[in-house]
Parts: C-alpha cells; structure tokens; sequence
C-alpha cells in the first residue's frame, strides 16, 4: 500500500480527529496523542495559505470534522460532487475536492484550492478576481477569509475517487465584505 493510500485510510479511519498550530485549545491539547496526521497535514495546509496573506490561523473543529464526514460519505455515494446546501451546512462554508483514490496527500488536496490564487485579488467580495468571476477563486477566499476561525474535513473513498469536504465557521465569501 503506497503511502497515499495509508494516510487515505487513517483520515478515513479517524477522521474527526486533529489540531496543530501554535494556539492550540485546550481540548486538542489534551487530546494531542490522538491527533489524526493526516487532519494535521490538511490544517496546516489552510493555515500555511493564511500565513502567506497575514491572516490567523485557523483552529480545527471535530463538530465540521465530523458533518464534514458525513458530506463527503454522500459524496463518495453519489460518485460525483455537489455542493450541501446553506441548511445542510449549518451557515458553515465549504470546500469539495476529487481526485483519483489513494493517491493524494493534503498538500495536493488544499493545494487545489489554494492554486485559484493566481487568479486572486484582494478587494470586496465578489469583485475578488483577475478574471471577472469569483468563482475562479471562491475555494481559495474561503481558506483565506480573515472571520473564518475554525476548519474541519473529511475524505470519503467512492467507487474511483476520494472526496474531500472542507468545512469552515464563519463562512466566508460573504458580499460587500473584503477577504482579509
């Protein structure tokens, strides 16, 4: 088994546990010995991304952790990715990625959202991108958005693809409000 495909199956196995950064609560400290590597891998992905714009960084939440879970179990279900909608999420934003099973790591899963910077610019929402449209960089804004506090995700294995979903309280991507 590639070492994909391990850390697949410990985000699978676990995946409503982790915390990493240097404010950690006191309830991810206490828990520390059980921190999923994986949930860790894709936290510092979203707090690297914040570091590189000056934002703060964000805190996991097994509560998006687990409804996260729930989301990209759907997913993986239906083989195809749909977005929940503002009841299903609770008013938390959300992040979907896909990819072939087993074979990405967080760095390429967050990568993926974080790659629409390239087409970024920092103003009000959703007059936020190079090209006109905000949805050329909506998942990355989400990772950045200076309100939001808190992340949590999961990944789902369907028939040929993972699925991951990324949840985040406050959503971002709120109109007439700037990004950071």
């Amino acid at each position: 088994m590639g070492k994909g495909r391990v850390a697949i199956a410990a985000i699978m196995a676990v995946a409503t546990l982790g915390a990493l950064g240097t404010a950690v609560s006191p309830l991810a400290a206490q828990h520390r010995e059980r921190i999923n590597p994986f949930a860790m891998g894709l936290l510092e992905e979203h707090n690297r991304a914040r570091a590189d714009v000056g934002v703060p960084r964000l805190e996991w939440s097994n509560r998006l952790a687990r409804e996260a879970h729930e989301w990209a179990q759907h997913l993986a279900r239906q083989g195809r990715m749909i977005h929940a909608n503002r009841e299903q999420r609770g008013g938390a934003g959300e992040n979907l990625w896909m990819g072939h099973a087993g074979y990405y790591g967080p760095d390429v899963m967050v990568g993926g959202f974080v790659n629409e910077r390239q087409h970024f610019r920092n103003g009000t929402f959703p007059q936020v991108s190079r090209t006109g449209n905000w949805r050329d960089v909506g998942h990355y804004t989400q990772v950045i958005w200076r309100g939001t506090r808190e992340v949590g995700c999961a990944v789902a294995r369907g028939q040929t693809n993972d699925f991951l979903v990324c949840r985040y309280f406050p959503a971002g991507n709120v109109y007439n409000q700037t990004v950071f």
